[in-house]
Order: structure tokens, then C-alpha cells, then sequence
């Protein structure tokens, strides 16, 4: 094996969890970073909220805290919760001294002081530190500065992660379930390579794309859930997938997210045709409430009245107002012929994060010796039944460091990789039917939305369940005859991801948090996590 293809810590993925670990582990050992697309294509790229931390002098932890949980309905792990918390001001102050321009009240750019605080739903108080309405941006690009910056970041991007190396990947069979890198697709090549390290960081984000309609970025496919569970990992909570109340309905742009922050600072939620604000209808906190709520009320909306969409209208407010606090927003609806400071926004509910992943500790590690794992790909205990607005950054820069640091402190327990066998293409050619590939992905979005959405039932889930059977055996058999590509290493991942949903959506004999069943509209009194074993 090359010798090149060797490095101390690979991590897969550049957004906040993977970059954060990256520069943190850099200060000791060589780290490739390697992303599919380009490095900035990742979910951090597009959150546009902020990052929830107690920095005013009004709010405590115990109330951060206890409106995580109970957004989270329970099924957070306390322990979780408090070690996120705990460590967010530490977090947001090493963001500002890497170079984040948060917003400050009066412009003072002192570390620490005159935070500009936002509020988003289910929380409590003010605590969302933010970048105008383009946090994630700016996140980002410090955090891409800080990693161009140091000699032992390598970023490898247009490298696509197919499977984790483990003992049976070595020349001498082991069958251990120790993780040693990855075989990743070099799209520039069209090559597999075996890029071997002590440690893995698995960092790729979520599996929103596995629905129809979703914020999330193009590349999110649960590659990470598939690949872990694929290796041998348990994951967790798989039903609990987070729809955003509020994406722009338009025929022409998908995706674009209208900010929780709009519902924060007084955006109403009202009936398209009649006017009527429906929020205080469904729950006493209107469009404060957790986005499980808002979303639940919106699709009723929707589905009772046969509607397209429903307005959000913040245009009640003065326009400086408006235009000060969501420029980018702002910018955006002009665009495409919407004055949000003189009129509603339509908006339709969406598939926004996935909250259930491969199980961590508070190190971030995973079933398999040599595997870690932060963030969104992760079920770390943090967000539970259902994630609190502006938590999702904030676990990314805490649980990218503790992963970081434990490696740092147990290197010597971490042995060299064993020689790795190479990719073997050996019996397998070019594709020449790619419409199949197309055809399933298609197929696969749609029932999830149709049968595995918002709003559930036992029988809709079987329905999807029968089909993913189906399209288990069409996509075994392509992915046996042809070389990988990144749409048929995508879809293998989607259908796994669509699977695991699915099978832990039946598990749940309950409603809870972002798992609502028509069948079990009830929640059981103790809460339990849904764990699926390999």
C-alpha cells in the first residue's frame, strides 16, 4: 500500500463536528480530512439560526437545560445534555477567537461582552448568539481558514467514503470489528482507495435526502448511519426525524430554509385565504412552540384544506427592522418577487434533521474500537424525541473536541493499521443502465415522504417496508455488477438509512416528540430509546 495513503486520524466529512475535531487533533498528529463534494457543501454551510449557549446574565444551564428536554420529550440522556451545555460559552468563545464576527448589541467586538441574543422556539430566553441570519456561513469559513492554516490538515475533496476497513479488510483475516479508515471513490480518478489511520472520525452529517422534501444539502444521504451500521454499529432513534416547519414553498427554488428566527421575532403563522393565525389553535405558546408542533399544525392546515402552503408574515414589523435582522433572507425573496417587510411568505413544512444516529458516549465513541463519530451523524443523547432550535451547531463544536481530545489522551492504545487488501474490481464493469439508479432514488424519496413523514401509520410504514424488500435485491444485484459511482454509493446508503427509519418507526408503539402514529396517539410513561442492533 502506498505509503501516502496512510495518516494518523482520518475524518470524513468538513463541516463544524469534522473540522472542529480535525483542528484540535492537528495540534499532535497528521489528519486528512476527506468530503465528497466540496468543502464547504455540507449542512454547516446553510444554517442560518445560530448557536444556543447561556451567555446572558438572566439565563442559567438548569433552564437551558430543562427546555432541551423537555423539547426532547424525555428521551434525551441527562448526561448528555448537561456536558453540551455545561461547555457551550467555552465554544462560542473559541469561535470568536478564530474569527466569527457574532453579532454584538452596541458593535463591541470584546470577547465575551454585549452578545446580540436571539430567541427561537422552545426556549425560554434569549440565547442564540448568531451571525446576522448566515451563521453557518461564517462558521465555516473560520473554521476552513483555521484548517488551511495548519501543516497537519490535509483536505481531500471530491473523495467519497464506500465502506469502513475493518479486520476483515486486512490481508490476514481477523473478523475484528476494529475500524482502521475507509475505501473512498476518487471521483477525479474514478479509483478506490484504501486510506487507513489509528483512528476514524466519522463527521458526513445527516439523511435528509432520503426524503422528497428536505433543507437539507444534496449530499446528505446518511452515508455515515449506513456505513457505521454496515461495519457493525448500533444505531438509535432513526424515527426521529426533524421536520422544519417553515421552507420556502416555490416551484422553482427548493431547499431554501426561512429561519426559526423569524417566528422569534414575531412572525405569524396564518391560513393563506382566510387570514386566520392558526398557532394559538393548536398548542398555548403558538409559533413559539417546539418545531414538532409547528410543523404537526402546519401540515394539518395543509392536508384539512387542501392547501399548497400556508403565509408566514413578519410584515407587521418596520421594514429596518425585518431587513436588519434576516438580510440574506431578505435578499433571497426579493428575488424571486417576495417583500417579506410588505408581505406573508408561503411556506410548506420539510424534512430538516436527523436527531437518531450511530450511538456515542461523551467522548464520541462508537461500538467499534478506533471508530468516532460527532454531530448530526451521531445519537449522542443531546436532542432526544425531538432537537431544540439551535442546539445541533453547539453538540457539532463540543463533541468534535471531546472526540479530539480522548484520542489525544488514549493514542498509545490506538495501534497502526495492519496491511490493508485493496479494492477489488476485478468482476464487476461499467454501468450502462443508469436510469435504474435514478428511478430508486426517486422511489425511495417519494414513499418516505408519502409513508414515513410527519404523520404516521402502521400500515404506511409496512408499505414502505415491503418496497425497501423490493428495492433491496435491484440494488445488491447493480451494486455486484458495476463500478461504484457517488449516485450508486448514495443510493446503496439511502436505502439502508430508509430501512433502519423505518424499522424503528415500527418499534415505537407510541407518539413521542417527531414520531407521530395515528395508530399509537398515546406516549407511554417511561421513555425508552429505540436501539436496532446489527
Amino acid at each position: 500500500m502506498d505509503a501516502n495513503k496512510s495518516h494518523d486520524v482520518i475524518v470524513i466529512g468538513s463541516g463544524a463536528a469534522g473540522l472542529t475535531a480535525a483542528i484540535t487533533l492537528a495540534e499532535r498528529f497528521k489528519v486528512l480530512v476527506i468530503v465528497k463534494g466540496a468543502i464547504d457543501g455540507g449542512s454547516t454551510t446553510w444554517a442560518q439560526g445560530g448557536i444556543a449557549a447561556v451567555l446572558d446574565a438572566g439565563d442559567t444551564f438548569d433552564s437551558h437545560i430543562a427546555d432541551t428536554m423537555d423539547a426532547g420529550a424525555g428521551l434525551n440522556d441527562i448526561a448528555t445534555v448537561r456536558f453540551v451545555i455545561e461547555n457551550a460559552p467555552r465554544a462560542i468563545e473559541r469561535l470568536a477567537e478564530m474569527g466569527v464576527p457574532f453579532n454584538r448589541e452596541d458593535g463591541d467586538v470584546a470577547l465575551g461582552e454585549n452578545w446580540h441574543l436571539t430567541r427561537e422556539g422552545g426556549h425560554s430566553h434569549r440565547r442564540i448568539v448568531h451571525v446576522d441570519d448566515a451563521t453557518g456561513r461564517s462558521v465555516q469559513t473560520a473554521l476552513e481558514k483555521a484548517a488551511a492554516a495548519n501543516p497537519n490538515i490535509t483536505v481531500r475533496a471530491d473523495m467519497v467514503g464506500i465502506d469502513l476497513i475493518t479486520g476483515r479488510h486486512g490481508v490476514d483475516y481477523s473478523g475484528t470489528g476494529h475500524v482502521w479508515g475507509v475505501y473512498a471513490l476518487d471521483k477525479a480518478t474514478g479509483k478506490v482507495e484504501a486510506l487507513t489511520a489509528r483512528a476514524t472520525v466519522l463527521a458526513t452529517g445527516g439523511a435528509g435526502r432520503v426524503y422528497q422534501f428536505s433543507t437539507a444539502p444534496r449530499g446528505a444521504t446518511g452515508d455515515g448511519i449506513a456505513m457505521a451500521w454496515r461495519a457493525g454499529c448500533r444505531v438509535s432513534n432513526m424515527e426521529m426525524m426533524q421536520f422544519h416547519p417553515t421552507c420556502l414553498y416555490n416551484l422553482e427554488v427548493k431547499n431554501f430554509l426561512i429561519t426559526e428566527a423569524v417566528r422569534g421575532e414575531g412572525g405569524l403563522l396564518k391560513h393563506p385565504v382566510t387570514g386566520h393565525r392558526f398557532m394559538p389553535d393548536y398548542d398555548d405558546r403558538a409559533e413559539l412552540a417546539p418545531r414538532d408542533i409547528v410543523a404537526r399544525a402546519i401540515d394539518d392546515q395543509i392536508k384539512r384544506f387542501g392547501l399548497d402552503y400556508v403565509h408566514l408574515d413578519i410584515s407587521h414589523k418596520p421594514a429596518e427592522f425585518v431587513i436588519h435582522h434576516f438580510p440574506t433572507i431578505h435578499e433571497k425573496l426579493l428575488g424571486l418577487g417576495i417583500d417579506m417587510t410588505r408581505g406573508p411568505i408561503p411556506v410548506v413544512p420539510a424534512q430538516h434533521y436527523t436527531c437518531g444516529g450511530v450511538i456515542v458516549d461523551l467522548d464520541g465513541r462508537t461500538d467499534l474500537p478506533g471508530l468516532y463519530a460527532a454531530g448530526e451523524v451521531t445519537e449522542s443523547g443531546l436532542h432526544g424525541a425531538n432537537r431544540l432550535a439551535s442546539n445541533s451547531l453547539l453538540e457539532c463544536f463540543v463533541f468534535g473536541e471531546a472526540v479530539a481530545n480522548h484520542v489525544c489522551a488514549h493514542w498509545d492504545e490506538l495501534a497502526a493499521p495492519p496491511p490493508i487488501k485493496p479494492w477489488d474490481e476485478s468482476r464487476v464493469t461499467d454501468s450502462d443502465e443508469e436510469v435504474v439508479i435514478k428511478q430508486n432514488w426517486t422511489e425511495i424519496r417519494r414513499f418516505m415522504w408519502n409513508y414515513v413523514g410527519i404523520v404516521r401509520t402502521t400500515k404506511r410504514l409496512d408499505r414502505a417496508l415491503n418496497r425497501i424488500e423490493l428495492l433491496r435485491h435491484e440494488v445488491a444485484d447493480f451494486y455486484g455488477s458495476f463500478r461504484v459511482t457517488q449516485d450508486l454509493i448514495e443510493l446503496r446508503n439511502l436505502l439502508d438509512t430508509a430501512e433502519l427509519i423505518v424499522r424503528s418507526a415500527l418499534k415505537r408503539h407510541e407518539s413521542r416528540g417527531l414520531h407521530y402514529t395515528l395508530d399509537y396517539p398515546g406516549t407511554l410513561p417511561v421513555a425508552e430509546d429505540t436501539v436496532l442492533v446489527p
